[in-house]
């Protein structure tokens, strides 16, 4: 095993970046129009029906009947709803934070391997982990057999590794999957296996071995899993 760091081909494909970016961009320009246009459309409505320029001030028009008061004045009302208008927007603010969040996960998602030691990057954050001691899981990938919809799952397929640092609870993902292809290259997958087992002891084997028997037999038999 090398200390050399290994960029993982975790990620999306050149074709899927392309379509996850423009959905991104899509959803964040809707979410931008829900929050600027109730603000423009603000600014036009107050100056449709402000008060104008019958009384300079309420102190004017105070000794009016009611009846013979601007609307802006005799309804107190008309005030909030014009105010309220903004607000509407609000509601345009998760699609917007959805869209940068869908631009960045699909930009910035990649791991390294460094020795036993993983580093994942996503949308904002990058954490780092010592595969040699956290705690492996795996997520897995029911599938059914070839060419049959209708029939039961057979089987499970590798479809990510979790690590856990035992210390600090920190968990990291790394996805077997390459950019498009099926699984990671089988070197990625020896080195991932590699950097589970150095040091671990070998005396009552737990669950970290058995992935790293899965990922080496997944290197060797693309296929098989």
């Amino acid at each position: 095993m090398t200390n050399q760091e290994l960029r993982l081909s975790v990620g999306a494909s050149p074709g899927q970046r392309t379509v996850a970016v423009l959905s991104g961009v899509f959803v964040a320009a809707i979410g931008a129009a829900f929050v600027v246009l109730p603000l423009i459309a603000g600014g036009l409505l107050r100056r449709l029906t402000g008060p104008g320029d019958a009384f300079a001030s309420y102190e004017e028009a105070r000794d009016l009947p009611p009846g013979m008061l601007p609307p802006a004045l005799r309804d107190s009302g008309a005030g909030a709803e014009s105010n309220s208008v903004p607000v509407v927007g609000l509601c345009g603010l998760p699609f917007l934070l959805l869209g940068v969040y869908l631009v960045l996960r699909v930009l910035r998602t990649a791991a390294w391997l460094e020795g036993r030691r993983a580093r994942v990057r996503g949308a904002f954050t990058t954490r780092t982990v010592d595969l040699a001691t956290a705690r492996i899981d795996t997520a897995k990938l029911s599938y059914r057999g070839a060419g049959d919809d209708d029939a039961p799952m057979i089987g499970q397929r590798l479809r990510a590794i979790v690590a856990t640092d035992r210390a600090s609870n920190r968990r990291v993902t790394i996805p077997l999957r390459g950019m498009g292809l099926g699984s990671l290259p089988p070197p990625e997958l020896r080195a991932l296996a590699d950097a589970i087992t150095t040091g671990r002891p070998v005396d009552g084997r737990d669950d970290a071995h058995t992935v790293a028997d899965q990922l080496r037999r997944l290197a060797a038999h693309p296929l098989a899993e």
